[in-house]
């Protein structure tokens, strides 16, 4: 049963090094531009760095999830599955509160190039982001569904289920990693806006 789901797991790793090239692709073409005229370097509104630290933490809540599952604590795997759910949505509130900061203080989309790929980097990484929620929110809807003791465990030792909690813990964790990078990039080309009002 497992052998027929490793297909799934190459389609993961294969969608990982895709995102890899289009972010490396991305970079290269801000590198590029950054050298040619108009561009004028712009402030990070401070909220993205608020929005680092919630994706930060809820890598740690679905690690949690993940160890409660594994020690069939399934109570505390529920609530940290929640959680994990809770705080990605979170992480985008946050991450749009940040593009409308940046509007409010005149950077848009058209005109200054770095203000375009602030916004493409981040907007292609929330798309990422978006995909992970719908699988996040797959494995919390199957949980809440078994309530009962008895349900979870006959579903955790269901060599499938693992599978896929496994295969979207990976992808989550990939995705926190990526926005780590990119923010890391962005934040040294940029600096941080402490001006801005939350």
């Amino acid at each position: 049963m497992t052998k027929r789901r490793e297909p799934f797991r190459f389609m993961v790793w294969l969608g990982i090094a895709s995102s890899v090239m289009v972010f490396t692709m991305l970079l290269m073409a801000y590198v590029v531009r950054r050298t040619g005229q108009g561009w004028t370097d712009i402030k990070l509104p401070n909220v993205f760095l608020i929005s680092t630290g919630v994706i930060l933490l809820s890598s740690f809540t679905l690690r949690n999830a993940i160890q409660a599952f594994r020690h069939e604590r399934f109570g505390n795997y529920r609530v940290n599955i929640a959680t994990t759910f809770g705080l990605g949505i979170l992480f985008i509130l946050l991450q749009t509160w940040g593009w409308r900061q940046m509007v409010q203080s005149g950077i848009k989309l058209e005109g200054n190039p770095a203000g375009s790929f602030v916004y493409i980097i981040s907007g292609v990484h929330l798309l990422h982001i978006l995909l992970g929620l719908i699988f996040l929110a797959i494995i919390l809807a199957e949980a809440m569904r078994r309530r009962l003791y008895i349900d979870s465990f006959v579903y955790s030792v269901n060599p499938p289920n693992w599978q896929k909690i496994r295969l979207i813990t990976l992808y989550w964790h990939f995705v926190d990693i990526l926005w780590l990078a990119l923010f890391a990039f962005l934040l040294l080309h940029h600096g941080l806006d402490l001006h801005l009002s939350l």
